[in-house]
């Protein structure tokens, strides 16, 4: 990816050790929805001191790798309409965000544990809501601050919610990568991924363009709720040389190693045409249940050195240990600091229970093995051969 200037912006919510404060949500939540556009650029844009970046690491014990990195992971998911349950979601999340190697931080993030009391379109709702937000930005922090600040206002502002949130999630993430566009008071050349998580009850909706990603933790199985957008994998390639892209080397156009991204202006044709970097999303309906204990939210700088099973295997051992998401989140940072990530790194854990994840207990089997007659016979000759 191309690299432009950093630039200084103080996010709506305070950073204590890289992680989410919760004590300021309903700020948060209220800029978020007012969608204010006014992200102020400069000519001779500010580099944020190194100095004031902390990394957040404390004396947990991290699991051994050999227990972590065995895969188990399953593509998708059933569809909302298989299986039956009273299970009712109580969503609580922590994060933490850390500039790592990389000399400026361009992520951004979003938690909010309870959308209902801020949305008037859902408010009284009986089923709890949430929403969260993952942007990992390149050539600059404008395109991930843009969107972090408009992604949800599009999405409530637009005619199919709440009726047909996948229509409106699509609508939203064109709408905001239009709308970035035509923001003359900042860099369009600036780029983004962009990984939401819409919940409702137990219904819960996955968006993604980019090469962040959503992992589900069931019952200490990985769930990969959103695909890698990277130019090399057969359905992007085919997408991308159809319009007339090209990859070199595994970057698109020879610039960008991402096949979806919103921003990247520089790189797209006039406005409502197709272009190989595509800003539409591909989403994911997920139905909760009993079994799925919590979802991991990261950029790239985690799944670079983490496979998906190893990390929800470590983040449910951190769970069970302490029932915390936040401190989880700091320790699956500070696991990829470990493994020597050259990335910035943005991580969400979201929790389904307030309960921490149970044990497994596996009943131990009983197994009975036979022997054919001639078996025996051969194993009797053998013993007396040697008696």
């Amino acid at each position: 990816m191309h690299m432009a200037a950093y630039t200084d912006f103080s996010p709506p919510f305070a950073i204590v050790e890289g992680s989410y404060s919760k004590e300021n949500t309903s700020a948060v939540t209220d800029e978020l929805l007012e969608g204010s556009n006014e992200l102020k650029t400069t000519s001779d844009k500010q580099l944020r001191d190194p100095s004031v970046v902390r990394y957040s690491v404390n004396s947990t014990a991290l699991v051994a790798d050999t227990d972590l990195d065995f895969e188990i992971t399953e593509k998708g998911f059933q569809h909302p309409s298989e299986g039956q349950s009273n299970f009712e979601p109580i969503f609580r999340s922590g994060s933490c965000a850390e500039k790592g190697p990389k000399q400026y931080m361009e992520d951004e993030h979003v938690c909010i544990d309870d959308l209902v009391i801020h949305v008037n379109e859902i408010a009284g709702s009986a089923s709890p809501a949430a929403f969260y937000g993952v942007f990992d930005g390149h050539g600059g922090t404008d395109a991930s601050l843009f969107v972090r600040n408009n992604i949800l206002k599009f999405i409530m502002e637009d005619p199919c919610f709440p009726m047909c949130l996948e229509k409106a999630l699509k609508n939203a993430f064109l709408k905001a990568d239009y709308a970035f566009a035509d923001d003359s008071s900042i860099d369009i050349s600036s780029g983004t991924t962009a990984l939401t998580a819409l919940m409702f009850g137990r219904n819960m909706i996955v968006a993604n363009a980019g090469d962040c990603r959503a992992v589900l933790g069931k019952r200490g199985k990985a769930i990969e709720l959103s695909k890698d957008h990277k130019p090399n994998s057969a359905s992007e390639r085919h997408r991308i040389e159809k319009l007339g892209g090209v990859i070199y080397d595994g970057y698109l156009n020879g610039q960008l190693s991402i096949a979806r991204a919103l921003g990247d202006w520089h790189m797209k044709g006039p406005k409502g045409s197709a272009y190989p970097l595509s800003a539409e999303p591909e989403l994911q309906e997920t139905l909760l249940t009993e079994d799925d204990e919590f979802l991991i939210m990261g950029c790239d700088g985690l799944w670079d050195v983490m496979s998906s099973q190893c990390a929800v295997t470590m983040a449910r051992k951190e769970l069970m240990l302490h029932n915390d998401p936040e401190r989880c989140s700091r320790e699956l940072v500070r696991e990829a600091l470990k493994r020597n990530t050259c990335d910035n790194l943005t991580v969400i854990v979201i929790c389904f229970s307030p309960d921490p994840p149970p044990r497994i207990e596996i009943p131990p089997t009983r197994i009975c093995r036979s022997i054919s007659v001639e078996g025996l016979n051969l194993l009797k000759s053998v013993l007396e051969s040697n008696s």
